[in-house]
């Protein structure tokens, strides 16, 4: 077999055309197996994009006879054919430049590499793409009923964006969608159940599911999946609320178009963003935070409970699941409507969205806008300006030390936001005040400007009030 046809046997066997449900043969291990991973020396193992030490490649496979160009033996002074390890042979016949994630494309891209966030072409260079396309083959659509009779009993006023969301995912996993899907309710109300057709129509390995804790922390392989469920969202306090909002924006919508993917044993590598999130809560006033702004999260809901289900419910559906439901639900998502679906556009606001953003809104937000506009609603301010005019509970809030991290998230909600000095290496400004015996002082402070204005003007309102204070 030549080295084309073994890589045209492979794009076909893992269905890497476009639309493609071919099942993989299981043909034991090969040489045509592997592509030599030149970025770490490793092997990739195609059919499951595993990477391979050199040693476990070359006690798996045997010695490699030399050929030359014509496909002459090669043989050494004493007439004995001329033997190399597989491993060795793997690094001159298949090497690979890069490896990536990207669905839509072959396993082997060829004549581009993935530079600064996007594709470049580079003549005689391969990329092993590890995505692997879903092999379930699609059912009867109009089987499905039962599947959308649960979104219907569960989420009746969002039936249809949610198959929507759940559709483009099946039918356009190359495409980002641009919001996440917040499925939220009683524990046992069927969220699980909604997503299992989903599950295997987009292929059991591009659906992933992590916890908040796993998904802050550093390895994040979890993001090589079409659907990215985060389960049970809920209270992670009050300051790590706002950082897994902040980081969460990079998943959930692009920019950026490429993301580095860090997994243990291996060097990070770009992938492209592609994942859909999906976040699973129990929990309305103290789950997700979202703010009044937020364009990136869709929200449905249900006040329904556990007790809503009758017990032979569950036995059903799982049982029609187990008995191709599967197919059927994946059917009816081939075959859905997207002409009209913007998956880059804002996702509506629902009244679940407003129930979240109000639940998050501190008493203190309030008094702290009221301060702001006795103030005059000045360009820039600092904290121990507002303690001037604070009074009562706010007072007491802002110089209790342990609410210092969470008082420039509640400027933010006010529309203000840290300006940094340039000019110093901690970021903070020196600025003079007048104590009570008349002596003019100074200390480094944080200004915040309107985040209304340019990060220009933003600045000179900063130096401004500097001036103000000398």
């Amino acid at each position: 077999m030549t080295e084309g046809t073994a890589e045209q046997g492979y794009n076909e066997a893992r269905g890497q055309r476009r639309g493609s449900a071919r099942a993989v043969g299981t043909a034991g291990v090969s040489r045509q197996d592997f592509y030599a991973y030149m970025v770490e020396h490793k092997y990739i193992y195609a059919p499951t994009g595993d990477l391979w030490p050199a040693g476990s490649v070359n006690a798996r496979l045997p010695s490699v006879l030399l050929e030359d160009d014509n496909g002459n033996p090669i043989f050494d002074s004493d007439g004995t054919q001329v033997k190399i390890p597989a491993s060795r042979w793997l690094d001159r016949y298949r090497p690979v430049e890069q490896m990536t994630w990207i669905p839509g494309e072959l396993m082997l891209v060829r004549d581009r590499l993935v530079v600064d966030g996007g594709w470049i072409d580079r003549k005689r260079v391969t990329v092993f793409n590890r995505y692997r396309p879903p092999l379930i083959v699609p059912g009867n659509a109009a089987e499905a009923q039962m599947w959308l009779d649960h979104i219907d009993k569960v989420y009746p006023d969002d039936v249809e964006h949610i198959i929507r969301w759940l559709a483009h995912r099946r039918q356009r996993p190359h495409e980002k969608i641009n919001h996440a899907l917040v499925l939220g309710g009683s524990q046992g109300v069927g969220k699980d159940t909604l997503l299992e057709g989903p599950r295997h129509a987009v292929g059991a390995w591009n659906f992933k599911e992590v916890g908040p804790q796993q998904l802050m922390g550093r390895f994040n392989g979890f993001l090589k999946s079409v659907i990215l469920r985060v389960n049970e969202a809920r209270d992670l306090g009050e300051v790590n609320r706002y950082s897994f909002y902040d980081h969460l924006k990079a998943y959930t919508a692009t920019p950026p178009e490429t993301l580095l993917c860090d997994e243990k044993n291996t060097k990070e590598y770009p992938i492209f963003n592609r994942c859909g999130v999906t976040i699973t809560t129990n929990h309305k006033a103290d789950g997700i935070y979202l703010p009044a702004d937020d364009r990136r999260h869709y929200v449905a809901w249900t006040d329904l409970t556990k007790a809503s289900f009758v017990d032979s419910y569950w036995d059903r559906i799982w049982k029609w699941y187990g008995n191709g439901g599967d197919r059927h639900v994946t059917a009816y998502l081939d075959e859905f409507d997207l002409s009209k679906f913007d998956a880059k556009a804002p996702p509506p606001q629902t009244a679940a969205f407003w129930d979240i953003v109000d639940a998050n809104r501190a008493p203190e937000e309030g008094e702290l806008q009221d301060v702001i506009e006795a103030l005059g609603d000045p360009d820039a301010l600092t904290i121990a300006t507002i303690l001037t005019k604070s009074t009562g509970s706010l007072d007491d809030w802002l110089r209790d030390r342990k609410n210092r991290r969470a008082i420039p998230h509640r400027l933010e909600r006010c529309r203000y936001a840290p300006v940094r000095n340039g000019n110093a290496d901690d970021g903070l400004w020196k600025v003079a005040k007048i104590g009570g015996s008349g002596e003019k002082t100074s200390s480094r402070q944080v200004i915040y400007a309107k985040a209304t204005l340019s990060p220009r003007d933003r600045l000179a309102a900063a130096e401004a009030l500097v001036r103000r204070a000398v």
